[in-house]
């Protein structure tokens, strides 16, 4: 039965099995319920698996040693379900110490499976979201990596940060305004755009593109935000008209 197929007191007993039985493994290095829970079909299942591993880690100092083995050890399963929720472990571990599980990214931005990748993605925006400094200057050193997958996905890991605190890797997006591939060229438009219609971002936004060189890539960019005022017009936190107005304003229109 699927975790959403449960009565609430049910999920709330599942997830409190989930979380003592990985305890339980940890504490006598047993990979059965890790492998077991990491490789669930329901994806559910798994977040709660990585969420319950990440809050052992935090409360059990003792552990912290055996979590990290653990881990480290399944992502070298042949499973891209255990090696994805191991990456997402390693992602609620990095909001409070991303040091200790770099690596964890250094591999996984390099594995076969899109999904395990696409973990790396998603725990960057978390990590970048509440532990910025570090995950920031890690994300720094891959946005010249001679694979423009792991450009194009460092671009996308990034955003999180930027819709709060777009200063942050207004930056950082810059060094890619000359990037010659379609795929990571199209998602710094489309990050910028997401960037952009967040609260107090916009201005941020537009002031930074003044100084930006590729004015071809300034206009898609712009474009992109007003489209992105009119998609999202029910979160948007200015509307479509103002974003014309002001962009043309500042004479970039």
């Amino acid at each position: 039965m699927a975790f959403y197929d449960l009565g609430k007191k049910e999920r709330a007993a599942l997830v409190a099995n989930i979380q003592a039985h990985l305890e339980a493994a940890f504490r006598s290095n047993d990979k059965l319920y890790p492998i077991l829970y990491f490789s669930d079909q329901d994806t559910y299942i798994r977040k709660w698996a990585y969420i319950a591993t990440g809050r052992i880690y935090l409360a059990v100092q003792q552990l912290r040693g055996s979590i990290r083995e653990q881990l480290w050890q399944l992502l070298d399963n042949p499973g891209e379900k255990v090696r994805q929720t191991a990456v997402n472990a390693a992602g609620e571990i990095g909001k409070e110490d991303f040091a200790i599980v770099q690596p964890f990214f250094d591999k996984g931005l390099f594995d076969d499976h899109h999904m395990v990748r696409n973990a790396v993605i998603g725990s960057v925006k978390k990590m970048g979201e509440v532990n910025p400094e570090p995950v920031l200057l890690w994300a720094t050193t891959y946005l010249h990596h001679p694979d423009k997958e792991i450009r194009r996905e460092i671009c996308h890991g990034i955003e999180l940060r930027g819709r709060v605190y777009p200063e942050d890797i207004l930056p950082l997006l810059r060094v890619l305004e000359w990037d010659q591939t379609a795929r990571v060229r199209n998602t710094l438009v489309h990050v910028l755009g997401q960037i952009a219609y967040k609260k107090g971002c916009l201005e941020k936004v537009v002031e930074d593109l003044k100084a930006w060189e590729n004015k071809t890539l300034v206009q898609d960019a712009l474009a992109e935000i007003v489209s992105v005022h009119h998609r999202y017009r029910n979160f948007a936190a200015r509307t479509q008209a103002y974003a014309k107005q002001y962009i043309a304003g500042q004479a970039m229109l």
